[in-house]
């Protein structure tokens, strides 16, 4: 799933093809998710996580296009996505290492992904960049934190489907390369 949405992101790169908008991006993503979710034990499931996966390497695209156009772009994106890489390495092998339960962590979560993502649509909507900036910080330490939670509840029993496990990791990864990428770019941009 991360090369099929790495690939669509650069052909969407490379055709230069323009962002969906708030909310075509949002019924997409929570529709797909949706979709993912009823049809998480299915022969569908399959196809509904490489729709989903790819709905968001299109929507990475536009964002790729706009970071490497700014001046030191193609470092951003790279120091994005080692960071992104390393910190999924580090919190992950944690977890495998020493097979620590952090499922206590899912409610707090969960109130900090509502919150986020209400405070995301208020920075759009009001046009405050402090806000954007303050929520970028915020989905980076909650991505984080979801890869501990998400890796804990595979290595300790807590999701046993694979459709779910595959998506909860991939969507904390993919949250925290386009956080990073807007805190890194911040330096960047005039």
């Amino acid at each position: 799933t991360l090369l099929f949405s790495a690939g669509v992101a650069v052909a969407t790169l490379t055709l230069q093809l323009p962002a969906p908008g708030l909310i075509i991006t949002l019924v997409g993503y929570f529709g797909l998710l949706y979709a993912v979710h009823k049809l998480q034990n299915s022969v569908w499931a399959l196809p509904a996580v490489f729709a989903m996966t790819g709905f968001m390497g299109y929507t990475l695209g536009p964002l790729l296009t706009h970071s490497l156009a700014l001046p030191g772009g193609a470092q951003t994106v790279t120091l994005a996505l080692a960071a992104t890489g390393a910190t999924f390495l580090a919190l992950s092998g944690y977890v495998l290492m020493t097979r620590r339960d952090f499922s206590f962590m899912g409610g707090f979560l969960f109130v900090g992904v509502v919150i986020a993502l209400i405070a995301g649509v208020a920075a759009v909507f009001f046009q405050i960049p402090a806000l954007g900036l303050a929520v970028s910080a915020m989905v980076a330490l909650l991505s984080a934190g979801l890869i501990l939670f998400e890796t804990s509840r595979i290595v300790n029993g807590g999701e046993t489907n694979y459709v779910l496990a595959t998506v909860g990791l991939f969507v904390s990864l993919f949250n925290l390369f386009t956080s990073l990428l807007s805190l890194f770019g911040i330096g960047n941009n005039d």
